[in-house]
């Protein structure tokens, strides 16, 4: 197992080890010394159905450092930098990810984060550094002009949180990231 690194200073690729044979695989997908310094305490799971968008989400005051993979299916898994004091504050990174691929994603602290299910439905697990703070929880909307994520999908399924409460890139310069 090992850490790659991404075109975004932070964000990287978990390569993992699947081991198969005629009963079907092992697939390892996390070892505590890939990143030491980091604490998993909170997991969570989600099942989505095909254009379901969701995100772009964040804690404001306790920002959380994840670690996605997908365990069914296939998604357009999106990372946007919202650490102000980044040179690539703003900047998004996606990713496909699919339950036959040989990693997973992980994603720092202080940056926005969301998928869409590009497959009939996926199961989505994520390791999380902080638990949720529903006090804090904010999103950044997913179609920001200003951020210009391309999405492959004109309207996609949204959350009526993620539909009306999206703030907008200039906003979150007024919040402290790590």
């Amino acid at each position: 197992m090992k850490l790659l690194k991404t075109k975004i200073i932070g964000p990287k690729i978990i390569k993992t080890k699947i081991f198969k044979d005629k009963r079907g695989f092992l697939k390892e997908v996390y070892i505590k010394k890939i990143l030491p310094k980091v604490d998993f305490p909170f997991d969570v799971m989600s099942y989505s159905k095909k254009n379901v968008l969701r995100g772009m989400h964040i804690q404001t005051e306790k920002p959380q450092a994840k670690i996605v993979t997908v365990t069914h299916g296939k998604i357009l898994d999106v990372v946007v930098d919202l650490r102000k004091k980044s040179k690539s504050f703003g900047k998004f990174l996606s990713i496909k990810i699919s339950d036959k691929d040989d990693f997973s994603f992980y994603i720092p602290g202080g940056f926005a984060h969301g998928f869409l299910c590009l497959s009939k439905e996926c199961t989505v697990n994520y390791k999380c550094s902080e638990y949720r703070d529903q006090k804090s929880e904010s999103t950044l909307a997913w179609n920001d002009k200003d951020v210009g994520i391309i999405w492959p999908i004109n309207s996609p399924i949204l959350s009526s949180k993620d539909k009306n409460l999206g703030l907008n890139l200039k906003d979150f310069l007024n919040f402290n990231f790590i």
